[in-house]
């Protein structure tokens, strides 16, 4: 069983060498413009992912505004003087937190500009027309 497994390893490694080999006399035959599409789709994944991670952030940063809210709804209800202390830091700690959220949501807004405006820019090289060659 050992040796039937060996084989057929070493086929299929074959296999997949000789196919890597192909490929690129394949691929080198097209037009360039055959690698443009797989660019732009790379550009477009760039921009779906961005976009996620900016709905993300968002959420993120909704939650941090809430509770810097909740934290000064319960400073302004302490009753003691410890209990003012803690809330105020409290207060001054979900701030921050929230000051973080927006300057991470505002650099990701921007990487997703940045994506976008890449996607277009390759989807312009692709819709502009290819010259002939002049034939001589």
């Amino acid at each position: 069983m050992h040796l039937t497994t060996r084989a057929v390893g070493t086929v299929a490694a074959l296999t997949l060498s000789l196919g890597a080999l192909a490929a690129p006399a394949v691929a080198s035959s097209g037009p360039d413009a055959s690698s443009k599409p797989e660019a732009c789709a790379q550009e477009q994944n760039q921009v779906d992912k961005a976009q996620a991670a900016l709905e993300r952030l968002t959420a993120v940063f909704e939650r941090q505004q809430a509770k810097v809210k909740k934290e000064k709804k319960e400073k302004k209800n302490a009753d003691s003087a410890a209990e003012r202390r803690e809330a105020k830091r409290d207060v001054a700690q979900a701030k921050d937190d929230r000051a973080e959220a927006k300057e991470n949501k505002k650099a990701q807004q921007q990487r997703v500009a940045k994506a976008s405006q890449r996607l277009e820019q390759c989807q312009a090289e692709q819709s502009e027309p290819q010259p002939e060659p002049a034939e001589g």
